[in-house]
């Protein structure tokens, strides 16, 4: 809905912030620039006039999406897939952070089939081993680069190169935390010496501080990932805009922020406590840290004369939540670890529990394929199960608020029954996801339910693990009630710090908004959208042909209710509700449709998913739609 001010007044208003100046001109030269600013891990409902007064100010100036959708499962490479090239995972086949490549393993990867995909090698051995593009979609930044446009993407490690990870910096402009080194990206001459022009080092610092996790005993980190931060806009304001803008060229800049993400996992206000949990101060500092980030760009842009001509997108590849490390059913939270409190799920927890319940060895990829011996666990939680770890029967892929189950060895339905099973039995499962090929299950839905069977070419997982989440009602720093979920994470990180990955409403409700000439001022928009829709409208604005060059058929929509002459569409909300199983547990998965689109809120078992009552009824999904009518209100 749009508000009963005028255009001018509310341009004027926004000047005098210092921070956004005439982009709403209508005069605006065509086509226009674009920065996407991609914000990890910020949550909805952090977004306050104190928290992040930037980011509240343009998402109270342009669009406001208060329906707004993450990729499930929730984690950075499957919405930086997602959000890059508009499709769902069914398509794209970055299915989580760390995924299962086959049989073969990535020598870059310490020789593990189980990769983590944040690190530019493995992006590049990805795609030689995946047909050159395993994302098996064109981004946007190399349909970009291919339409003459500037383009670069600066910041996180990871999905940073995974905008335009196939060019590898020979015409896309990439500084992520890799720059300098010798497995990085190379920078291109021009940048560097701008970089030096401007005092900025040609080699990326590190977190510092900001990248202590601690452990069971110690506390994390109390400093938000300011430094390295810096110099990522400082490169971005004082060198890659001021070169865009000489080049007289129309542009594209993806500038992905770690923080909040990287403070709010790695966080040491709550040790083995769920409160305060991700609503502590330092997780705080790094929500006030990324909206000085998008101060000093928009800033940069009005100085050079660039802001009536630059769309601005604000996106989040997911929410957050506290991590719970609690079951009383799984035997390897019965097990002593030196690492681990007592009673508390260790890393690897999953993989530990279905090697028990099948009775079979456990191997560890990320050691050498070497066992897993009693009163220890899995190094970064992956798993190997079977009797030749060469050739196992099952694959963990350990991910965090949820887990990918792979199977590759013979009689595969014969063996998922039995997997399916075991987790069926265990307290800190929440919905169950299985590879259609394999059948019907019940007390299970089909990939395909939740956009992840397509066109891939990435091994498809088997079975997709949802891990319990929940309500921290005792928590006093709770701003509102999505701020204030744990999950059960398969992670190495401790009870109290944070995670996402799960298919709560806490983990799928990101923040987005967007500001200038292609979008509508001071508009709420309540359609649903998604991370793929970001991409899709990014290359409309953008007059790409990424319909064109699409190969799979799992693709967003453009929200054309946001831009300038737009209209709401009709939007329908639904539910998908498995058969249920022998103890009558039943995957329950509510969604929103916007014709052939859709939209996924919330999925698990009834009373065991933040969002899901004991009914299985969705609880808190218009909660979005109250926070602005009631910032609205207090305008």
């Amino acid at each position: 809905m749009s508000l009963p001010f005028s255009r001018t007044l509310l341009a004027s208003a926004l000047a005098l912030t210092g921070l956004i100046g005439s982009a709403q001109a209508d005069t605006a030269p065509a086509p226009h620039n674009v920065i996407l600013f991609v914000a990890d891990g910020l949550r909805h409902g952090i977004v306050t006039e104190q928290t992040a007064p930037s980011l509240y100010r343009l998402m109270r100036g342009g669009v406001a999406f208060s329906n707004s959708h993450s990729m499930f499962p929730t984690f950075t490479m499957a919405n930086a897939s997602a959000i890059a090239t508009g499709h769902y995972l069914g398509d794209t086949g970055n299915f989580s952070n760390t995924i299962y490549t086959g049989a073969q393993a990535l020598p870059v990867a310490k020789g593990s089939v189980t990769p983590f995909l944040e690190a530019d090698p493995v992006l590049g051995d990805m795609d030689e081993r995946f047909s050159g593009n395993y994302l098996n979609e064109e981004t946007l930044l190399a349909l970009a680069r291919e339409a003459g446009y500037s383009t670069a993407a600066i910041g996180k490690l990871g999905p940073t190169l995974a905008m335009d990870h196939t060019d590898r910096g020979q015409n896309t402009i990439i500084i992520d935390d890799s720059t300098g080194k010798p497995v990085g990206v190379p920078l291109p001459e021009t940048i560097q010496k701008l970089l030096t022009a401007n005092g900025l080092p040609v080699e990326a610092p590190t977190r510092g501080a900001n990248g202590s996790a601690g452990n069971a005993k110690t506390p994390g980190t109390l400093a938000a990932n300011v430094n390295q931060q810096a110099f990522f806009v400082s490169a971005a304001s004082t060198a890659v805009l001021p070169y865009f803008k000489s080049q007289g060229k129309p542009f594209v800049l993806v500038f992905w922020s770690r923080d909040p993400d990287g403070s709010q996992h790695n966080q040491g206000d709550s040790l083995l406590s769920l409160a305060p949990g991700i609503n502590g101060p330092t997780s705080l500092a790094a929500v006030r840290n990324v909206d000085n980030n998008l101060a000093t760009l928009l800033a940069s842009l009005k100085s050079l004369g660039l802001d009536g001509s630059t769309d601005v997108v604000v996106t989040a590849d997911h929410g957050f939540s506290t991590i719970s490390k609690q079951s009383e059913t799984s035997p390897a939270a019965q097990q002593s670890y030196g690492d681990v409190p007592a009673r508390l799920l260790p890393p690897g927890f999953l993989g530990l529990d279905l090697a028990r319940a099948l009775q079979l060895p456990l191997a560890d990829p990320d050691r050498g394929n070497a066992p897993v011996a009693d009163g220890s666990h899995p190094a970064g939680g992956n798993a190997l199960i079977g009797q030749d770890p060469q050739n196992p029967s099952v694959v963990v892929a350990s991910n965090g608020g949820s887990d990918l189950v792979y199977l590759p060895g013979a009689d595969r339905q014969a063996m998922a029954q039995k997997v399916i099973d075991a987790l069926l039995a265990q307290d800190y499962t929440s919905g169950l996801f299985v590879d259609e090929s394999l059948g019907r299950f019940p007390g299970t839905l089909p990939l395909s339910a939740i956009g992840m069977q397509g066109s891939a070419i990435t091994p498809v997982p088997a079975i997709v693990v949802n891990f319990k989440s929940f309500h921290v009602d005792h928590n006093p720093a709770c701003p509102t009630w999505l701020t204030c979920v744990a999950e059960v994470a398969d992670t190495g990180l401790q009870q109290g710090q944070g995670m996402h990955g799960s298919f709560s409403r806490a983990d799928t409700f990101n923040f987005t908004a967007a500001y200038g000439p292609s979008f509508k001022s001071g508009y709420v928009d309540r359609m649903p959208v998604s991370n793929a829709d970001v991409g899709q409208t990014v290359a409309q604005i953008m007059k790409l042909p990424m319909v064109a060059k699409q190969k799979g058929t799992l693709a967003g929509r453009v929200m054309t209710e946001a831009l300038q002459g737009g209209r709401e569409q009709p939007f329908q909300r639904h539910q998908a509700i498995s058969a249920p199983a022998a103890n009558g547990l039943k995957t329950i998965v509510h969604y929103q449709s916007v014709g052939s689109v859709h939209y996924f809120d919330v999925g698990g078992f009834a009373g065991r998913t933040a969002g899901l009552d004991a009914q299985g009824r969705a609880e808190h999904l218009d909660d979005g739609a109250a926070q602005e009518a009631q910032g609205r209100k207090a305008r």
